[in-house]
């Protein structure tokens, strides 16, 4: 089991999938009933900077509700984390959300020898607190751990075969499972049509998600490896994730047919 999780990554993690500037945007729509609704938006952007006099990337994320539905549930999330451009492994993560009047702030400090973090979280219900933990080997913070998630080699797995993934969120560390479900043709809601690898994670109870509930992703299969579409219960109803936008990806992506 060991041998096949190092093939999952071994040609994949001297990572050159991420181009400088790659900007990928998501239109998130709700669902309650019968209903669906457009509620907001997302955008994930990496680029490469040089952070405590090495190599990194730069990773920043941004969501948030539109304005005519801040009255049912507002949400302002913003993600950055920095990690190294060889192995992706995280040096610094900073949270900062309001989701539904509840916020978070949080900052870790990925250190070495020995491998700790120094932590610092405030929380709308919880005093600030400064902390150092001892890190588990590999772990990552939730922003890394999804660029992560896209240098898996999945050519390596049989459908349903699973990878762990470890990562801390709001002081606690988790193992995630990433589980392959095969190759599909996935059409967008613009109508493209694109050939996608699929897998699924179990989500982490907060805010919005439900936990142990399954986040379903499609990413292109290709060297791009994007995320075309995802879903996913929350609390109330269920949300999905459509590709609206991208720029300087790696390679051009491959429409397989479009109506």
């Amino acid at each position: 089991m060991i041998t096949k999780v190092e093939m999952c990554f071994s040609q994949e993690n001297q990572n050159n999938i991420f181009l400088p500037g790659e900007t990928i945007y998501y239109e998130v729509a709700y669902n309650w009933g019968m209903l669906w609704v457009n509620a907001g938006e997302v955008y994930f952007k990496a680029d490469t900077i040089t952070f405590n006099d090495q190599p990194a990337y730069a990773f920043d994320s941004f969501g948030r509700s539109y304005s005519f539905y801040d009255w049912i549930f507002k949400v302002r999330d913003r993600f950055q984390s920095r990690a190294t451009r060889d192995h992706l492994k995280p040096l610094w993560f900073k949270r900062e959300t309001y989701e539904g009047g509840f916020e978070v702030n949080n900052q870790y400090d990925f250190l070495e020898d020995p491998e700790r973090i120094i932590m610092q979280l405030e929380h709308s219900d919880k005093p600030k607190t400064i902390d150092t933990l001892e890190m588990p080997s590999e772990t990552f913070d939730v922003l890394t751990a999804i660029y992560h998630a896209r240098t898996i080699n999945f050519d390596t797995l049989q459908a349903g075969e699973k990878v762990p993934v470890h990562f801390i969120i709001d002081g606690e560390f988790y193992e995630l499972f990433i589980r392959y479900q095969g190759k599909e043709v996935k059409k967008n809601r613009d109508g493209k049509s694109y050939s996608c690898i699929k897998f699924s994670a179990l989500l982490v109870e907060g805010t919005i998600f439900e936990g142990g509930e399954d986040l379903v992703v499609w990413v292109t299969d290709d060297e791009n490896k994007i995320p075309i579409m995802a879903e996913a219960k929350i609390l109330v109803g269920s949300i999905k994730a459509y590709l609206t936008g991208y720029e300087n990806l790696k390679q051009e992506l491959k429409v397989l047919c479009e109506n």
